[in-house]
């Protein structure tokens, strides 16, 4: 009888090699911390880097090559600029969390060139909704099989040369 005591309180113990994929993951999850990175200087006309979204959008859409930056957090940050075709610009500073597929706009450009605005919260990145742009930067640029990009020049590299 003892035997079996001593046997059933061995049992008791757990360590973390004994963790399954998912509690791993999501004990990985709630250790995550985001890197807090002010908006970068303000886009020039010059550092413009065009990438395709859609033959739908009338947008031409831009990011700021000098901005990118891949983060130890796994949060790839840039500049997006949307070009309407009347050339009124949208300027904004945001991330995409590869590991999640997520993204998050830092800040809002202002028409005086300087930002503007909170953080807001972390959304998913849709199939095909309202704002492709995201899907589009996440699977083609910054984030292959939902990796973040090592460098910046890696980024830069991806659309200047796109697949």
């Amino acid at each position: 009888m003892r035997w079996l005591a001593v046997l059933l309180l061995a049992g008791c113990g757990s360590s973390p090699q004994g963790q399954s994929d998912w509690e791993r993951q999501n004990l990985k999850e709630r250790e995550w911390t985001e890197d807090l990175a002010a908006p970068p200087a303000y886009p020039r006309t010059g550092a413009l880097l065009e990438f395709f979204v859609s033959a739908r959008s009338e947008f031409r859409f831009f990011i700021d090559g000098a901005s990118i930056s891949p983060g130890a957090d796994g949060v790839v940050r840039y500049v997006l600029v949307a070009r309407s075709p009347a050339g009124v610009e949208n300027v904004s500073y945001e991330g995409i969390r590869c590991a999640t597929g997520e993204y998050r706009r830092y800040a809002v450009g202002r028409a005086d060139a300087s930002w503007s605005g909170r953080p807001g919260a972390w959304r998913p990145i849709e199939g095909g909704g309202l704002q492709p742009w995201h899907r589009v930067l996440h699977r083609e640029y910054f984030c292959p099989q939902s990796a973040p990009i090592r460098d910046a020049a890696e980024g830069v590299r991806a659309l200047r040369e796109p697949r």
